[in-house]
């Protein structure tokens, strides 16, 4: 955590979640919900019960105080439920984290801070969603040149291209939800042995309580829970990137088809009074590039030996919350680019122009092929594209100059093919799918 870098890598509200107030609240949440659990199936007295619960407050402990001890055993849990025992007393302190290990409160701490943090960043997402339908609608007949590895292609429309943008939201934000965030109790080695018959009792009033999946056994060294989470949460880091990119390269100088207008001061230099950076979803960019190597990082981690593992789940805990923090804040700041963001039709049509109609070349080359044969038709719209590209002349002009072009197509017909809102395909046929298809997932949710 950073005073001097969380405010742009570590925006929106994940951050308090994944900090240490929220694993103290968090693991304390799991000694409270265990000792409850154990009282709902008769183990232990209700009194107790309350009485660890009234002990399991997070601003009751010194999370410094508790790292620092960490390093005796080896992991946070240990020295906190020593300080909860001592905070308990009395005969209700000898059931503080009866039949669980370590690895249970941390494990089950992580699925509640992920269960936390996705909730605003589920919100953030969601949001973003709707901003981007927004665009869509209201751009589906705003002409933009297609672009494909850099380079114009055919023309789309704005709304098409942001229709994307929406089903790739929509789709991160169903797989998030999707995603299982299990209980963890097991105990020493897994099996609950100190519990005797009670413990898949426990285990499922432990789950209740929480608001927790039950699993169907402990997955002390199944890392396949925080593998779901964490491929759940690159892709959404993916799908913001991928959006905060575009707009990125649309708002450049050159091509100014897109700005951002944010708060005054946004978007600005420190050396240089004339810039206009989008600022936010340059944001989104720095945040959502952190996501790979931290999956990684997870993913290399799974390899989990035995019962217990040695290193490898304690290599979860940081690449953990770094994950949710760092994808929290890039959907975030995608979300601010997207209410910020202004289109500029004009300039989108003027950038299709530029090329002097060689975008639509290939519709030429369609219409003679079966008057000259599709190789003829494509090495004379070749010729003549080149030479329109080179300066020349418009390409209209060059192919009804051209023998074999104009002999079989009038300069009017010629005119008409190279227009490119005669050329957009299903492109509003697909963004209303898109917009559909957003409208219904609304409705279930």
């Amino acid at each position: 955590m950073s005073d001097l870098f969380d405010p742009v890598l570590a925006a929106g509200a994940v951050h308090d979640e994944t900090g240490d107030r929220g694993w103290l609240r968090a693991m304390l949440d799991f000694e409270s919900a265990l000792a409850a659990a154990q009282a709902d199936v008769g183990l232990l007295a209700r009194e107790h019960a309350d009485a660890i619960g009234a002990a399991c407050r997070a601003e009751l402990y010194d999370a410094a105080e508790l790292g620092r001890a960490a390093t005796g055993a080896g992991n946070p849990a240990a020295p906190l439920v020593r300080a909860l025992t001592e905070r308990v007393g009395g005969d209700a302190a000898r059931h503080v984290h009866s039949g669980a290990t370590s690895q249970d409160v941390l494990d089950t701490a992580a699925m509640l801070v992920a269960r936390r943090s996705l909730g605003p960043l589920l919100a953030d997402l969601e949001a973003a969603a709707d901003l981007a339908a927004a665009l869509a609608a209201n751009h589906a007949g705003t002409v933009q040149a297609g672009r494909t590895l850099s380079q114009h292609a055919l023309p789309v429309t704005f709304g098409f291209a942001v229709a994307g943008w929406l089903t790739a939201l929509d789709a991160a934000a169903d797989r998030l939800r999707a995603v299982r965030l299990p209980v963890q109790l097991g105990g020493a080695a897994g099996t609950l042995a100190s519990l005797g018959e009670h413990g898949p009792a426990v285990l499922a009033a432990v789950s209740h309580r929480l608001g927790l999946t039950e699993p169907v056994l402990p997955w002390h060294t199944d890392r396949t829970p925080v593998a779901e989470l964490a491929g759940a949460l690159g892709g959404a880091a993916g799908a913001v990137s991928g959006i905060a990119r575009s707009i990125v390269l649309l708002a450049q100088t050159d091509v100014a088809e897109v700005h951002e207008e944010g708060p005054p001061g946004s978007g600005g230099s420190s050396t240089m009074p004339h810039k206009r950076n989008p600022v936010a979803a340059v944001s989104a960019l720095a945040c959502a590039k952190q996501a790979p190597g931290l999956v990684a990082s997870l993913l290399g981690a799974m390899e989990q030996e035995h019962q217990r593992a040695a290193g490898s789940w304690h290599a979860e805990w940081r690449p953990f919350a770094e994950l949710l923090r760092g994808t929290g804040s890039a959907v975030h700041w995608l979300r601010e680019s997207l209410g910020r963001l202004r289109v500029d039709p004009d300039r989108m049509r003027v950038n299709l122009e530029r090329s002097g109609g060689v975008l639509l070349a290939e519709r030429v080359t369609t219409e003679l092929a079966p008057e000259i044969g599709r190789l003829a038709a494509h090495d004379a719209v070749t010729a003549c594209s080149r030479r329109a590209a080179e300066g020349e002349a418009p390409l209209a002009d060059l192919l009804a100059a051209d023998a074999l072009v104009g002999t079989h197509l009038s300069r009017d017909r010629i005119e008409k093919l190279l227009d490119p809102t005669g050329y957009l395909g299903s492109a509003g046929v697909f963004a209303e799918r898109a917009l559909a298809a957003h409208r219904e997932r609304k409705e279930r949710l």
